[in-house]
């Protein structure tokens, strides 16, 4: 089961690198972009869902309704923000704000621990102390000529990260009550449906080469979300966040490839130390 977030890490870089492609080079606006990937990760579910099938009648409980509710609205925020900035600054600058996302889910879990249960959000020392380590290196990778380097972008993802982190450990409060599956198709409905409502894009403006990159990138969020969710309910919340911290490294190998992005000194040695932090919180 520990390799299943890893798969998840991979998915999510895919991701990241198609994300990237379709945003800037297709031209296309975030409203749009946004409900056409949403509505293509509802495609993509509904076929599973007979096969993945799970709803407790607890989450009819107002409570749980309202969970759910807020979950959709962070999540809209969230993705609006990390589109936003995607689309204008290169994906190595970003890639260091966006691993902000398990730092700032561990912490939350840990104060979660605190306030609601500490049988949903596990307490460990052992990552606690690796994830103030790992959020050390990823301040020193925007380090530059002494001073940090935030423009508006960069400081839209770490808004991005710091609500999807938020959305994460809120999710946990109710994702017992569903499949991995149905939960997230809910929740990619909720968010294709107040974006168009918002944003009133042209869908069909998009060619087929275009739907047909949506749709694969989509296919791989659900499958990242899928894995992460899995690892919530089976591995606990932290100790699949410290795995999916090996998604940027990943990242920074597919934009150098790919993207053609230089690979910087400080996105290297950052690397290293988020990796052995991932190593000493799993091995030790």
């Amino acid at each position: 089961m520990i390799y299943i977030p890893v798969l998840g890490a991979l998915a999510s870089a895919s991701g990241t690198i198609l994300e990237k492609t379709v945003l800037k080079k297709r031209k296309i606006n975030v409203g749009l972009y946004q409900t056409a990937i949403f509505l293509a990760m509802v495609i993509f579910m509904l076929p599973f869902l007979y096969f993945f099938w799970k709803l407790d009648p607890v989450a009819f409980e107002l409570k749980n309704l309202l969970i759910l509710a807020l979950v959709i609205l962070l999540s809209v925020a969230a993705n609006l923000l990390t589109y936003f900035s995607m689309k204008w600054e290169k994906i190595n600058n970003l890639e260091p704000a966006k691993v902000l996302e398990p730092l700032f889910v561990v912490f939350l879990a840990v104060l979660f621990s605190f306030l609601i249960s500490e049988e949903l959000f596990e307490r460990n020392l052992k990552i606690i102390i690796p994830a103030f380590i790992a959020g050390a290196a990823l301040i020193f990778s925007h380090v530059k000529k002494h001073h940090l380097n935030f423009n508006k972008y960069v400081l839209a993802a770490i808004f991005g990260s710091l609500l999807f982190a938020l959305e994460l450990v809120t999710s946990r409060l109710i994702l017992d009550y569903y499949s991995p599956l149905l939960f997230y198709l809910i929740r990619c409905f909720g968010i294709f449906l107040i974006t168009f409502l918002i944003f009133r894009p042209k869908l069909t403006s998009l060619n087929k080469r275009v739907n047909l990159e949506i749709f694969i990138t989509g296919a791989l969020w659900v499958f990242f979300r899928i894995f992460v969710y899995y690892g919530y309910t089976h591995l606990g919340v932290i100790f699949t966040t410290l795995l999916m911290m090996l998604s940027p490294i990943f990242v920074y190998f597919f934009a150098h490839k790919f993207l053609k992005e230089k690979l910087e000194w400080r996105n290297i040695i950052a690397s290293i130390i988020i990796v052995a932090c991932v190593v000493y919180a799993t091995v030790f």
